[in-house]
């Protein structure tokens, strides 16, 4: 269920839920400034002080930005390809039930490039499988990264939040992986295609978002370490609900201190899809037993926080809002620079720094952050066997 602001699909009850532990008006209110231009019911308000929402609204019109747009730096009329006649009507599925799983659509986007060279213009085809050599870059040596972001219904008008930042971030993590990457305008571009052309399965407001998914693979035939000779860049896009199965309910963290998400030097701070491979034996494990998600430490030293397996970690002490620095060990979240820069703005004073366990075990609240799991509250955090509500 959306609300309004800057940052889509946020809502009150996503940072921590009232507890012994918790104070919810300090941090809360700086998310409530965070949220879409969705709308935002009278008793949905009532968590947050009016004067936050007034200031918000400023923000949610430089930031939100609507796939129809022209006025805006990619000025290119959106243009679908000859075979698409744009449906208005929605899809007949059940939104009210929408969980965090693929369900497929009508279009995905292609466009492909060889090594050295620059990506032409791509096309939507129809939703199916995709064709790759046995000796592909991507299956032999994970030559590969993708970024996920959202796209929100609101009334006739479907938004998109920054996708430049992650066209921004898929060409930092192609530099780091030897890959050719899309322009900024190329991003953007065909992000706003495949929405378009896959419109009907934006859910209505309230319902959920529509979560979509750019990848960019080395497709071309390699044997030999060595980068691809051909890349493809393909988009994809799924309706989801809550990325949690408590939805909006406090999730609930363990500390793994043994095994590690990213290395200093690695390619933990760029979106390539070994980091995601390489987390699912702990995540796996804590799911067994009931838990959330895992909290992974750093490799030195294992005592400071570096991020959960989807998402990135903020703890509050008083008006102070701490976050593991961006070092290289950690993907730099649009998630998180948002709530950083809106928090700031709300007169929260926030540090990127080396956070301890023991800052997590004394904090006021604990919530967090991404394009999947937008903001959600942490309720009980477990290390070494400690379990602290």
């Amino acid at each position: 269920m959306e609300i309004s602001a800057v940052l889509s699909n946020f809502q009150p009850t996503y940072l921590l839920s009232p507890s012994s532990r918790s104070s919810v008006s300090s941090t809360a209110a700086a998310v409530a400034a965070a949220r879409t231009a969705l709308h935002l019911s009278s008793s949905q308000q009532t968590r947050f002080s009016p004067p936050l929402f007034q200031k918000k609204q400023v923000l949610a019109s430089a930031s939100c930005r609507n796939v129809n747009e022209t006025n805006n730096p990619f000025k290119r009329a959106v243009v679908l390809s000859d075979s698409y006649s744009e449906a208005t009507e929605l899809a007949d599925i059940e939104w009210d039930n929408l969980g965090f799983g693929f369900i497929p659509t009508d279009y995905m986007y292609i466009m492909k490039c060889t090594q050295g060279g620059s990506f032409s213009k791509g096309e939507l085809q129809r939703f199916g499988n995709i064709e790759l050599s046995p000796s592909a870059g991507v299956l032999n040596y994970g030559q590969g990264l993708f970024e996920g972001l959202k796209a929100y219904r609101k009334d006739d008008t479907v938004l998109l939040f920054r996708p430049e930042e992650n066209a921004l971030r898929m060409r930092q993590g192609a530099e780091r992986m030897c890959m050719p990457a899309p322009t900024v305008e190329q991003f953007v571009e065909a992000v706003k295609e495949t929405v378009l052309a896959n419109k009907r399965w934006v859910p209505p407001p309230g319902k959920g978002s529509l979560y979509i998914r750019p990848l960019l693979i080395g497709s071309g035939a390699v044997l030999g370490l060595a980068p691809a000779p051909e890349y493809t860049f393909l988009i994809y896009v799924s309706p989801v609900g809550n990325y949690f199965k408590e939805g909006v309910a406090p999730i609930n963290l363990i500390i793994e201190h043994e095994l590690h998400r990213a290395t200093p030097g690695g390619t933990g701070g760029v979106k390539t899809i070994g980091n995601y491979a390489a987390v699912l034996k702990a995540q796996s494990a804590a799911k067994a037993k009931g838990y959330s998600d895992v909290l992974y430490l750093d490799c030195v030293h294992k005592k400071y926080l570096e991020e959960v397996s989807s998402c990135n970690i903020f703890v509050v002490k008083g008006n102070i809002i701490s976050t593991p620095s961006i070092k290289g060990t950690i993907l730099p979240g649009i998630t998180r620079k948002s709530i950083i820069d809106v928090a700031r703005s709300q007169g929260f004073q926030v540090e990127e720094r080396l956070v301890e366990v023991d800052d997590l075990l004394d904090a006021d609240e604990v919530f967090c952050t991404g394009t999947a799991v937008v903001v959600s509250p942490v309720g009980s955090v477990t290390y070494k066997g400690y379990h602290m509500d």
